[in-house]
């Protein structure tokens, strides 16, 4: 079975809307991912626009609370479920004409440690750390560097696994490749 819907995770009623249509057909899911993912052009902070400052800001921080604020209840009450909350190496690093991005990753990590220590026993909220991978985000500040490392579809394999391994136990911490 499947459902696709386009979401613009930015948009609370857009998230609403998708999470009771997930739960109608499913129920609560037992792995929710937020992998949407915005990164800035590369500037120096000071060069960088306040609106495309808010539009990182917005899909890459804005995006996971809305998701959590519409699907945590329902695995809440389900008593179960993980919460992965795409990350980057960025997240606990840093980088020069990527401080939006970067500020959104290390962001996703702290909301990420809260959330996990708001959740039942049996579920767990996980900052996931997907690896460097060959993306037109990542040519975006690579360049030609960026087809050193795996596609989507390589990447893919191993993502699954990562994902499917995660569990309550890993409450609160960051899975890194």
């Amino acid at each position: 079975n499947s459902l696709l819907v386009p979401v613009d995770v930015t948009e609370p009623s857009s998230v609403e809307s998708f999470a009771n249509k997930v739960e109608e057909k499913f129920g609560p899911p037992d792995l929710l991912v937020n992998n949407a993912g915005l990164i800035n052009q590369n500037a120096p902070l000071t060069q960088i626009s306040p609106e495309e400052f808010a539009s990182v800001l917005a899909v890459n921080l804005g995006g996971i609370h809305n998701m959590i604020r519409s699907f945590v209840p329902m695995m809440e009450r389900s008593g179960n479920g993980i919460i992965a909350n795409f990350s980057s190496y960025w997240g606990q690093s840093t980088a020069s004409e990527v401080g939006p991005y970067c500020a959104t990753k290390w962001g996703v990590e702290g909301l990420t440690r809260s959330l996990s220590q708001e959740l039942p026993a049996g579920m767990a909220a996980v900052a996931f750390n997907p690896g460097v991978i060959n993306t037109d985000m990542l040519r975006s500040t690579f360049g030609e560097q960026a087809s050193e490392y795996p596609s989507p579809q390589e990447w893919a394999i191993e993502a699954v696994n990562r994902l499917e391994n995660l569990s309550a136990t890993d409450n609160g911490k960051t899975s890194n490749p």
